[in-house]
Protein backbone atom coordinates (compact mmCIF):
# COMPACT_ATOMS: atom_id res chain seq x y z
CA UNK A 1 0.00 0.00 0.00
CA UNK A 2 1.33 3.59 -0.77
CA UNK A 3 2.85 5.42 2.22
CA UNK A 4 0.49 8.22 1.05
CA UNK A 5 -2.85 5.93 1.76
CA UNK A 6 -0.93 4.80 5.26
CA UNK A 7 -0.69 8.48 6.42
CA UNK A 8 -4.09 9.00 5.32
CA UNK A 9 -5.21 6.09 7.10
CA UNK A 10 -2.94 6.85 10.58
CA UNK A 11 -4.40 10.26 10.41
CA UNK A 12 -8.29 9.30 10.45
CA UNK A 13 -6.90 7.06 13.41
CA UNK A 14 -5.87 9.96 15.29
CA UNK A 15 -9.28 11.91 14.79
CA UNK A 16 -11.14 9.27 14.69
CA UNK A 17 -12.58 10.38 18.62
CA UNK A 18 -14.50 13.23 16.29
CA UNK A 19 -16.81 11.00 14.06
CA UNK A 20 -19.54 9.23 15.41
CA UNK A 21 -19.66 5.46 14.45
CA UNK A 22 -23.20 4.32 12.15
CA UNK A 23 -24.23 1.65 15.15
CA UNK A 24 -27.49 1.71 13.06
CA UNK A 25 -25.83 0.40 9.91
CA UNK A 26 -23.64 -2.16 11.76
CA UNK A 27 -26.85 -3.33 13.14
CA UNK A 28 -28.54 -4.11 10.00
CA UNK A 29 -25.53 -6.66 9.10
CA UNK A 30 -24.36 -7.82 12.13
CA UNK A 31 -26.43 -10.16 14.88
CA UNK A 32 -25.89 -8.90 18.50
CA UNK A 33 -22.93 -11.20 19.58
CA UNK A 34 -21.25 -10.20 16.47
CA UNK A 35 -22.35 -6.24 17.48
CA UNK A 36 -20.99 -7.01 20.95
CA UNK A 37 -17.38 -7.99 18.87
CA UNK A 38 -17.98 -4.83 16.66
CA UNK A 39 -18.04 -2.96 19.70
CA UNK A 40 -14.56 -4.07 21.27
CA UNK A 41 -12.91 -2.65 18.09
CA UNK A 42 -10.83 0.78 18.51
CA UNK A 43 -13.45 3.65 17.19
CA UNK A 44 -10.63 3.84 14.19
CA UNK A 45 -10.86 0.33 13.22
CA UNK A 46 -15.05 0.40 13.62
CA UNK A 47 -15.17 3.82 11.44
CA UNK A 48 -12.91 1.84 9.08
CA UNK A 49 -14.78 -1.16 8.82
CA UNK A 50 -17.84 0.59 7.83
CA UNK A 51 -16.26 2.22 5.23
CA UNK A 52 -14.99 -1.26 3.91
CA UNK A 53 -18.72 -1.92 4.44
CA UNK A 54 -19.72 1.08 2.06
CA UNK A 55 -17.11 0.32 -0.40
CA UNK A 56 -18.48 -3.33 -0.86
CA UNK A 57 -21.93 -2.20 -1.36
CA UNK A 58 -20.83 0.36 -3.83
CA UNK A 59 -19.15 -2.12 -5.94
CA UNK A 60 -22.22 -4.19 -7.03
CA UNK A 61 -26.10 -4.29 -6.86
CA UNK A 62 -26.01 -7.19 -4.96
CA UNK A 63 -24.04 -7.89 -1.90
CA UNK A 64 -24.12 -10.98 0.53
CA UNK A 65 -24.76 -10.64 3.93
CA UNK A 66 -21.68 -12.68 4.44
CA UNK A 67 -19.28 -10.30 2.31
CA UNK A 68 -21.24 -7.33 4.75
CA UNK A 69 -20.11 -9.30 8.24
CA UNK A 70 -16.80 -9.77 6.85
CA UNK A 71 -16.13 -6.27 5.88
CA UNK A 72 -17.39 -4.89 9.04
CA UNK A 73 -15.29 -7.30 11.32
CA UNK A 74 -12.31 -8.26 9.04
CA UNK A 75 -10.05 -6.52 11.39
CA UNK A 76 -11.64 -8.29 14.80
CA UNK A 77 -8.75 -9.62 15.69
CA UNK A 78 -6.99 -6.53 16.75
CA UNK A 79 -9.04 -6.83 19.31
CA UNK A 80 -6.91 -9.44 21.33
CA UNK A 81 -4.12 -6.50 21.58
CA UNK A 82 -5.03 -2.99 20.89
CA UNK A 83 -2.48 -0.85 19.87
CA UNK A 84 -1.59 3.17 19.59
CA UNK A 85 -1.72 4.53 15.90
CA UNK A 86 2.08 4.97 16.36
CA UNK A 87 2.75 1.37 17.37
CA UNK A 88 0.81 0.22 13.89
CA UNK A 89 2.28 3.33 11.88
CA UNK A 90 5.89 1.30 12.67
CA UNK A 91 4.81 -1.76 11.86
CA UNK A 92 4.20 -0.73 8.79
CA UNK A 93 7.67 0.98 7.93
CA UNK A 94 9.09 -2.21 8.99
CA UNK A 95 7.14 -4.43 6.63
CA UNK A 96 8.34 -2.57 4.16
CA UNK A 97 11.62 -1.60 4.82
CA UNK A 98 12.78 -4.60 7.13
CA UNK A 99 10.46 -7.26 6.15
CA UNK A 100 12.53 -10.52 7.30
CA UNK A 101 12.62 -8.82 10.41
CA UNK A 102 8.41 -7.73 10.44
CA UNK A 103 8.21 -12.02 9.98
CA UNK A 104 10.91 -12.37 12.54
CA UNK A 105 9.04 -10.23 14.63
CA UNK A 106 5.67 -10.73 13.70
CA UNK A 107 5.88 -14.78 15.36
CA UNK A 108 6.86 -13.30 18.65
CA UNK A 109 5.12 -12.56 21.78
CA UNK A 110 6.47 -9.17 22.81
CA UNK A 111 5.67 -6.55 25.23
CA UNK A 112 7.76 -4.40 23.30
CA UNK A 113 5.64 -1.69 21.12
CA UNK A 114 7.39 -2.32 17.57
CA UNK A 115 7.60 -5.94 17.63
CA UNK A 116 3.75 -5.99 19.03
CA UNK A 117 2.37 -3.91 16.44
CA UNK A 118 4.16 -6.52 13.67
CA UNK A 119 2.57 -9.19 15.38
CA UNK A 120 -0.66 -8.11 15.63
CA UNK A 121 -0.48 -6.65 11.85
CA UNK A 122 0.40 -10.22 10.85
CA UNK A 123 -1.41 -12.35 12.99
CA UNK A 124 -5.24 -10.41 13.52
CA UNK A 125 -6.72 -12.01 10.17
CA UNK A 126 -6.71 -15.17 11.92
CA UNK A 127 -7.54 -13.92 15.29
CA UNK A 128 -10.35 -12.59 13.68
CA UNK A 129 -11.60 -15.50 12.10
CA UNK A 130 -11.02 -17.66 15.17
CA UNK A 131 -12.83 -15.16 17.43
CA UNK A 132 -15.86 -15.31 14.71
CA UNK A 133 -15.25 -19.14 13.74
CA UNK A 134 -16.75 -19.62 17.55
CA UNK A 135 -19.59 -17.79 17.42
CA UNK A 136 -21.77 -19.52 14.53
CA UNK A 137 -21.28 -17.42 12.01
CA UNK A 138 -20.85 -19.01 8.71
CA UNK A 139 -17.61 -20.37 7.20
CA UNK A 140 -17.47 -18.28 4.37
CA UNK A 141 -17.44 -14.85 6.74
CA UNK A 142 -14.96 -17.11 8.24
CA UNK A 143 -12.62 -17.62 5.27
CA UNK A 144 -13.03 -14.03 4.23
CA UNK A 145 -11.83 -12.78 7.32
CA UNK A 146 -8.72 -15.45 7.93
CA UNK A 147 -7.30 -14.50 4.15
CA UNK A 148 -8.53 -10.44 4.20
CA UNK A 149 -5.23 -9.88 3.97
CA UNK A 150 -2.97 -12.08 1.84
CA UNK A 151 -2.17 -11.63 -1.97
CA UNK A 152 -5.20 -12.10 -3.50
CA UNK A 153 -3.84 -14.36 -6.48
CA UNK A 154 -3.51 -17.43 -4.11
CA UNK A 155 -7.07 -17.86 -4.02
CA UNK A 156 -8.15 -17.45 -8.01
CA UNK A 157 -9.71 -20.96 -7.72
CA UNK A 158 -11.48 -20.91 -4.62
CA UNK A 159 -15.14 -20.31 -4.66
CA UNK A 160 -15.53 -16.98 -2.45
CA UNK A 161 -12.58 -15.44 -4.77
CA UNK A 162 -14.28 -13.27 -6.51
CA UNK A 163 -15.90 -12.07 -2.35
CA UNK A 164 -12.30 -11.92 -1.43
CA UNK A 165 -11.31 -9.54 -4.44
CA UNK A 166 -14.46 -6.95 -3.56
CA UNK A 167 -13.09 -6.69 0.25
CA UNK A 168 -9.66 -6.75 -0.53
CA UNK A 169 -10.24 -4.14 -3.09
CA UNK A 170 -12.83 -2.05 -0.15
CA UNK A 171 -10.01 -2.37 2.52
CA UNK A 172 -7.37 -1.09 0.20
CA UNK A 173 -8.85 2.20 -0.61
CA UNK A 174 -10.07 2.83 3.09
Amino acid sequence: MAAAQRLRQGIHALLAFTCAVDYTLAEHYLSPQHLDLFRQMQRSEQLHGLNVLRVVLAQETATPDDLAIAALLHDVGKIRYPLPVWSKSLAVLVRALMPRRFWRWSEETSANPLKRGCMVMAQHPIWGAELVGSTGVSERVTWLIAHHDETLDRWEDHPDYLLLRRLQNADNVN
